[in-house]
């Protein structure tokens, strides 16, 4: 099958505006699996420095699943989504165990690894390996239904499954699995990107029927989004007579589990008053939304034995912190 016009065209775009990436080209796929299950949720100019430093810190495969909890929190504090690092490093030790340290070399492989998806699956395969699978990430989806004109909801499987089938007898007949998907995806974040798109520096702009009907901003369809629970909790920013800070450490199966913070108000270990009122911090996660008050206290003047997620800390760089902690703590450096 000979490609289409419109592919060709994709390809030559790519050739002439792709951006230079730290992983773009890198010939250690281990290094092009750490920057996709970094760009899960997370925008580029964001991964960039977290890709270089984890390299550096964990430069194979082995060293990865090697490591224990803190310095891989800490090699990923304040790029959220925890849960991605430790699906990182329960993958590298299956890889350890039971494929002498390497990725498999197709979509169908990756994807029983932890934390791989169907997209990241698609992702490594053609652009490590050359399998013709296609990427449907957001950025794909958006394109392809203003140039299709589709009123799918892309979120939901059958659509994106769809969408699928659609592209790969295209990406087979790209010749170039790696760049047909890497250009897709570049193609969705510089210039087909979700308002105001360029659609004149556009290569598929002749056969988009968006761009020909001018509804581009009609799509892809997007389902309104359900209000989110609010919640509420305080925290204290305790020290003691010599400086030292009062941290807990998340326990359990939780999200932010092995990270350090401020302790709550209600799970101090001794009694200590709160001598004033910081403010109040405000976060969005994916399910809910949080309003923190943060108080300031002393800590008593003999001080009691603490518990084991408890700790006076007098230096708190090498800690992995919560986002949380880290920004009340910036805020307030005099407390």
């Amino acid at each position: 099958m000979e490609p289409e016009p419109w592919v060709a065209r994709l390809l030559e775009w790519y050739a002439a505006n792709k951006r230079t990436m730290p992983w773009r080209g890198h010939p250690d796929p281990y290094a092009v699996w750490v920057s996709e299950i970094m760009l899960q949720q997370t925008q580029v100019d964001t991964v960039r420095p977290y890709f270089t430093r984890f390299l550096e810190t964990f430069p194979t495969v082995a060293a990865l699943a090697a490591t224990e909890d803190e310095p891989l929190l800490k090699a990923w504090e304040g790029l959220g989504y925890y849960t991605r690092a430790r699906n990182l490093r329960k993958a590298a030790r299956q890889l350890v165990e039971a494929h002498g340290g390497r990725l498999p070399q197709t979509a169908e492989a990756l994807h029983r690894l932890p934390g791989i998806g169907p997209y990241t699956a698609a992702a490594i395969a053609s652009i490590c390996f050359g399998e013709p699978v296609p990427v449907v990430d957001g950025n794909v989806a958006r394109v392809f239904a203003r140039r299709n004109a589709l009123g799918d909801d892309f979120k939901k499987e059958a659509p994106r499954r769809a969408l699928a089938e659609w592209l790969t007898p295209h990406i087979t007949a790209s010749g170039s699995p790696s760049d047909f998907n890497q250009a897709m995806m570049e193609l969705g974040a510089l210039v087909c990107t979700p308002h105001r798109p360029a659609c004149l520096l556009c290569p598929l702009r002749t056969e988009c029927q968006a761009a020909i009907d001018g509804t581009q901003e009609a799509f892809p369809v997007v389902a309104a989004k359900k209000a989110l629970p609010e919640r509420k909790d305080t925290v204290v920013i305790v020290r003691d007579a010599q400086g030292r800070l009062l941290l807990s450490r998340h326990e359990g199966e939780r999200l932010l589990a092995g990270f350090w913070e401020l302790p709550m108000r209600d799970r101090l270990p001794f009694a200590a008053e709160c001598s004033r009122r910081l403010g109040i911090y405000h976060q969005t996660f994916s399910h809910f939304r949080l309003s923190r008050s943060v108080y300031q206290a002393s800590a008593p003047k003999e001080l009691p034995s603490l518990p084991e997620n408890y700790v006076w800390c007098a230096e708190t760089s090498a800690l992995p912190l919560t986002t949380a902690t880290r920004k009340i703590l910036a805020a307030h450096p005099e407390a």
